[in-house]
């Protein structure tokens, strides 16, 4: 099997769109700007979807579902929200087509059907979810409202990159309702530290936790919390966002609650969410040239077995000890898949299965069953070694865990090496176009001077870190007064 990948020195852009399609993860369809999840892929994003689900479930969210679309007046009530998606908004306007009658075969739009009321299909749920909350709040016994649902958005993005940026993608968004302001802030903080639990120790992506600034928080939130992760290219990605909303949305859709005085107040509110822009971040983070690395508590399938033969009799006492291997394995909860094809070859079952990053790899042939081993193989490093039969269901349950660790130490190590302090905008311009990464600068805490550094260098604040240390300084552009350094990126 030949993978023809081009390198990531080379061309990363290239290098990373050639590996999704290659590895079978997902691929263009015939729909501008959306894309069909292939299978292999669909399996990591339920994975992804499981561990997540499990943790909000743990955190007492419970899963509903809302309608995909919303009443133009619905979604106008909440001014910065609607004019923050205006641009990204696709708009139902009839609900029927007709016959041509100038064009036998063909369809045209009714004009005798047009809506009463244009419908926006969904770039986000917190106007239909709210104007629902309003029904659903009336005392302080129905809070908090805890609400999680998962779903697929639109926002009409003109320029796409599978699982980075299309026009339809899978997300799940958390919104919640709460008697103060305190509960609704300490949800906000939960659920970002949710969302970096799950990327360090599942995905083994280390993340740093932070505030946007006004120009980059959600629109119609008062504050947006955010992890953000580095990919191997020095640009960042936004990997999660959880806002606090405030009261913006109780008041605009009038959701009130009676508290324990017999008092109405509105609401104070939350919304959270991940997207399949996670399975961009976790091809970017770990694979080679080689093709993808998936980190064991992802993938789909943990172990795969080759079966190395000449004739039909070796192939069954092989078959013979696999099988009982596979049993042990499952009974530990690992994934394993015996590789019996015989309309392939070993050498491209090692290259297809090297290519879609199934973390460890078994090759057994007759000599390996009269010494009694088998020969391991590791994706990450791609090193072998012969490990003895009785001891290997064990062996390779601790390889796993090591695979996992090693992976999140590899880019842990080179992100920690990829920030870097600068003190003047010489400094920043040549970080930017020679290290790349983070850059830890001060900002004079003004739009127009954030406006004006992304004009010039493409660089954005990614994030306000939540364990930066107080640092009073100069700004790199203006030289005004800085209370503390801010991390700036190229972005995905």
């Amino acid at each position: 099997m030949s993978k023809n990948l081009t390198k990531r020195e080379e061309d990363y852009s290239k290098w990373y769109n050639e590996l999704v399609v290659k590895a079978d993860l997902a691929e263009n369809s015939g729909v501008r700007g959306c894309m069909v999840i292939k299978p292999y892929g669909y399996a990591i994003w339920e994975k992804m979807q499981a561990e997540l689900d499990r943790m909000f479930k743990e955190t007492g969210h419970s899963n509903a579902y809302f309608p995909l679309f919303v009443p133009k007046s619905m979604f106008e009530a909440e001014e910065k929200n609607a004019e923050g998606f205006a641009k990204e908004c696709a708009i139902v306007t009839h609900y029927r087509l007709k016959n041509d009658p100038d064009k036998p075969g063909k369809l045209m739009v009714d004009p005798n059907a047009k809506l009463e009321e244009e419908l926006i299909v969904r770039p986000t749920s917190e106007a239909i979810i709210w104007s629902t909350y309003k029904n659903w709040v009336q005392s302080y016994r129905d809070l908090p409202l805890l609400i999680n649902q998962w779903a697929n958005v639109v926002r009409w993005e003109m320029r796409t990159r599978l699982f980075l940026r299309t026009a339809e993608f899978l997300w799940q968004e958390g919104h919640t309702a709460h008697a103060t302001k305190a509960e609704a802030i300490e949800e906000s903080e939960k659920m970002m530290n949710v969302y970096a639990d799950f990327a360090q120790n599942f995905m083994a992506i280390p993340v740093i936790k932070g505030l946007k600034t006004e120009t980059e928080r959600f629109a119609g939130a008062d504050e947006t919390y955010c992890i953000e992760a580095l990919m191997q290219d020095g640009k960042a990605l936004q990997a999660g966002t959880s806002h606090f909303l405030g009261q913006n949305f109780a008041k605009a859709f009038d959701v009130k609650f009676a508290n324990a005085e017999g008092k109405q107040e509105h609401v104070w509110g939350t919304s959270w969410g991940v997207s399949t822009r996670l399975m961009g971040a976790l091809v970017m983070t770990h694979s080679d040239d080689n093709g993808l690395v998936l980190p064991p508590n992802l993938a789909p399938i943990q172990v795969v077995i080759v079966p190395i033969f000449k004739t039909d009799e070796e192939f069954e006492r092989i078959s013979e000890v696999v099988n009982g291997l596979v049993g042990q394995f499952k009974k530990l909860n690992i994934s394993v898949k015996y590789d019996n094809r015989t309309t392939q070859k070993p050498g491209f079952k090692f290259a297809e299965w090297e290519l879609k990053g199934v973390p460890v790899r078994i090759a057994v042939g007759p000599k390996d069953l009269e010494n009694g081993t088998f020969e391991v193989a590791r994706r990450d490093t791609l090193t072998k070694e012969v490990v003895a039969k009785d001891g290997i269901v064990n062996y390779i349950n601790d390889l796993l865990e090591t695979i996992q660790n090693d992976l999140f130490n590899k880019a842990l190590n080179y992100r920690d090496t990829h920030i870097t302090e600068v003190n003047s905008f010489e400094e920043f311009k040549e970080v930017l176009e020679n290290k790349t990464g983070f850059i830890s600068a001060h900002w004079d805490g003004t739009p127009e001077t954030e406006e004006k550094i992304k004009d010039l260098t493409k660089a954005t604040i990614r994030c306000m870190p939540l364990n930066s240390v107080k640092e009073e300084g100069e700004c790199i552009l203006t030289g005004a007064k800085s209370a503390g350094r801010v991390l700036f990126a190229k972005a995905y």
